[in-house]
């Protein structure tokens, strides 16, 4: 009997906590115009996958990996139109010079920590030339972002493990998004509060194309938080440079940002753009030392790259100027929900040397938020 009721109470205690308000809008706080997709997430790109490997051991190992795919495909042979913009450059993004000079990416994406970068991207070398269909690959160009998690991590002990990476590629999924403390988010820090992983998207209305955008973040980064436009920050009095918070702005923010849209390397770099004024939507200000970096594909199927082809000449139709601009919005509204997502999920953390980062206080921004009427009265 006791063992029934210790599980029924493991239930109970279970649904309860994925019934608990983790996202922007689960308190009715709905930042831009435009609708979002199913899941509210990257995901909602059609074929995009995530996964996850989260490291906490001990008293100072809090890291992981995060990894985006952009279809289930041999990437390397089906490559995907990319661009990436840097915001401030004070970063490790490998593979940054190949994506510029050809506009594509031949791999999953990884996000690590900033000590991380090398072995994750060693995990993507692995991944490739042991995909079936790769025996004659002899270069990869491997996407990898880091953010510093060097407060709460023990970073120096370089933890992430090529298994790890490899790990969080084979566990991607679409659907639902993990946020908060997870993967490449477990010990970052957004704002002076516990940062992560968040995730967003933006559909277009059909007379628009019906497109949609999807973003993820790993927010470690400084300056003034706004939520909907209101001054959380200030009316906390917690922001970067204030007595409250004693580290600065620096840190970093990885945007990834995918799309259905037909769009070819140039208008992807210009997308890239907007995703970071959805950043400084949210009161970043990427300061001197911040690594602040977008990276932006599309998965539209005429415009795959196959390398297997031996035609010279690619054919493929694109979006033209004047039709990108509503992808720029969702763009930047999506960007500024995730990162938002980011710190309404993440969980207060006591992590590296005794060093304690405490979540967002929700209560009392609800009340900001319900006091410039962004809001009405909550539970």
């Amino acid at each position: 009997m006791r063992i029934i009721f210790s599980l029924l109470l493991a239930l109970i205690l279970n649904q309860c906590i994925y019934a608990q308000k983790i996202r922007v809008r689960d308190y009715g706080i709905s930042p831009g115009v435009l609708p979002s997709g199913k899941f509210n997430a990257i995901t909602d790109v059609r074929g995009v996958r995530v996964g996850h490997t989260t490291l906490i051991s001990g008293e100072n190992i809090r890291t992981g990996v995060t990894a985006i795919l952009p279809h289930d495909g041999n990437i390397y042979n089906l490559k995907v139109p990319a661009a990436i913009y840097t915001g401030n450059g004070y970063g490790k993004l490998t593979g940054i010079s190949q994506v510029r000079e050809l506009g594509n990416i031949e791999t999953p994406l990884v996000l690590t920590n900033t000590m991380s970068v090398p072995v994750a991207f060693d995990a993507l070398i692995s991944y490739t030339i042991n995909k079936a269909g790769n025996e004659n690959v002899r270069s990869v160009n491997g996407v990898v972002g880091e953010t510093n998690d060097g407060f709460l991590n023990d970073i120096r002990g370089r933890h992430v493990k090529e298994e790890h990476v490899l790990d969080a590629i084979r566990n991607a999924v679409g659907g639902e998004v993990e946020e908060g403390n997870v993967g490449a988010g477990t010990g970052t820090v957004c704002f002076g509060f516990k940062g992560g992983i968040g995730t967003s998207s933006r559909l277009l209305p059909e007379s628009l194309g019906g497109y949609t955008v999807g973003v993820l973040v790993q927010t470690n980064f400084g300056g003034i938080l706004q939520i909907d436009g209101v001054p959380v920050g200030e009316e906390l009095g917690r922001f970067s440079f204030s007595r409250n918070i004693n580290r600065g702005a620096d840190g970093s923010c990885m945007i990834v940002v995918a799309t259905d849209a037909p769009v070819d390397a140039r208008n992807l770099e210009r997308l890239a753009k907007r995703a970071f004024m959805g950043l400084a939507r949210t009161g970043g200000i990427a300061s001197n030392g911040s690594g602040d970096y977008v990276i932006a594909f599309s998965v539209a199927e005429e415009n795959l790259i196959d390398s297997r082809e031996g035609s010279p000449v690619r054919e493929g139709s694109f979006l033209d100027n004047d039709s990108v601009s509503p992808l720029f919005l969702a763009a930047i509204e999506a960007t500024e929900e995730a990162v938002l997502n980011s710190l309404f999920a993440a969980e207060t953390m006591t992590g590296n040397q005794g060093n304690k980062v405490e979540k967002l206080p929700l209560d009392e921004v609800l009340k900001i938020m319900q006091k410039y009427n962004r809001i009405e009265e909550y539970d």
